[in-house]
């Protein structure tokens, strides 16, 4: 996306007013995975996700979804990256 220098990708995020624990499930197996998709679909119709991803990728963030993706799935990109 192409946003002037004052504006932030967060102000464009799909997320943006969405309850934030949607995007923190507390686990990775039963009802969590759910939810997980959950934020996932809503990610996946995000104009910034790829900028969210980025910084989260960067920030080697550890819980939640970000850019579409579980914690696993950044380490799996991060290890893959450095490959």
């Amino acid at each position: 996306m192409n946003h002037d220098d004052e504006d932030h990708w967060t102000e464009y995020a799909a997320c943006r007013g969405t309850d934030p624990e949607l995007f923190y499930p507390v686990s990775s197996a039963g009802p969590a995975l759910a939810q997980a998709d959950q934020a996932k679909a809503i990610c996946a119709r995000c104009a910034v996700r790829s900028d969210c991803l980025s910084w989260a990728l960067r920030a080697g963030e550890p819980e939640g979804v970000w850019g579409g993706t579980t914690p696993e799935e950044r380490r799996y990109l991060r290890h893959a990256a450095v490959r």
